[in-house]
């Protein structure tokens, strides 16, 4: 979503990312809401309000940490430096799962991990500008990162979530969290731009554009995560990097180093191998225990079987 900020920004001149990230969780609200009371294509699942705050505050509270710390570190540190750092999100997500989680990783998990990070390093590593406080802030960001999409694994995946009952939840948490420090922080200046600005209506246009991309977003995440696993997302993350880079190379010509081209295709190599691991070990899984459940947490549902009817 830090990314969705950016022409808001940039071109309507509407510098307060808080404020444009409520308004994307207000849109992934309301969008969630549609897609669950009017359209029906999935039935509400219920959740007492005491496992609201158990479980899905804090992924909501670390979501927008994540927001936060990426818009804060992007002031001081350009993107190429920022997708360096986060390229050791699907690393950092593994070793979290391990030491915290105590989640085993086959080894060759371990290594297929290695070409993928090493492989955007070297894609991002020559246009390094480096700022203490951007590089802390950006790394905590990593780690917020990892966290986010473990704490969505564990709800998708062991409590019998789907994405856009996720969203449902998770946004209007999300909003409220990022309410506070927007008006506080940037109140005056959304209010000064208002007054100050031009175009108003087409740009409300625009950001309520982004507003509903961001809840595709929303939904694309929790979807992944829900389909695959936390490490998957990550490293999906890493190949997308890569075909970027390739992409504004192939068709608008945008010139690359020798050192980027090899780390695209390092990470290309890197991602394919670890797919195919995945599929190896899925394939072991089901040939040894079918019926068996991913984890004990997987036995552990949030909530019953009983849904609201369609």
């Amino acid at each position: 979503m830090v990314y969705i900020c950016f022409p808001c920004m940039q071109k309507l001149e509407f510098k307060f990312p808080l404020t444009v990230s409520c308004v994307h969780f207000i849109c992934s609200s309301i969008g969630a809401y549609i897609a669950i009371k009017i359209l029906k294509i999935k039935p509400l699942i219920e959740v007492a309000p005491e496992d609201r705050w158990r479980r899905i505050f804090p992924m909501s509270f670390v979501f927008c940490i994540n927001i936060v710390l990426g818009n804060v570190s992007l002031r001081y540190i350009p993107v190429s430096f920022m997708q360096t750092i986060k390229s050791f999100t699907p690393a950092t997500t593994v070793i979290l799962q391990w030491l915290v989680w105590r989640k085993y990783f086959d080894w060759r998990i371990w290594a297929s991990l290695v070409p993928v990070v090493g492989g955007i390093m070297l894609t991002s590593i020559t246009e390094l500008s480096f700022n203490m406080f951007g590089f802390c802030a950006a790394m905590v960001g990593c780690l917020a990162t990892s966290t986010k999409t473990i704490l969505a694994e564990s709800l998708l995946h062991g409590y019998k979530f789907d994405s856009i009952n996720t969203v449902y939840y998770m946004a209007p948490f999300a909003t409220m969290i990022l309410s506070i420090p927007a008006i506080v922080v940037e109140g005056s200046g959304v209010i000064n731009w208002f007054y100050t600005y031009d175009s108003i209506v087409p740009a409300l246009i625009i950001i309520t554009t982004s507003g509903v991309l961001a809840f595709c977003l929303n939904f694309s995440i929790f979807y992944v995560i829900h389909s695959t696993t936390a490490v998957t997302f990550n490293v999906a993350g890493n190949l997308k990097v890569a075909v970027a880079v390739l992409v504004s190379w192939m068709i608008f010509r945008n010139p690359i180093s020798g050192m980027n081209a090899v780390g695209c295709a390092i990470t290309l190599v890197g991602c394919t191998f670890y797919g195919y691991v995945r599929h190896l070990i899925s394939q072991q899984a089901v040939a040894l225990s079918p019926r068996t459940p991913r984890s004990r947490m997987e036995m552990l549902p949030l909530v019953g079987d009983k849904q609201e009817k369609i």
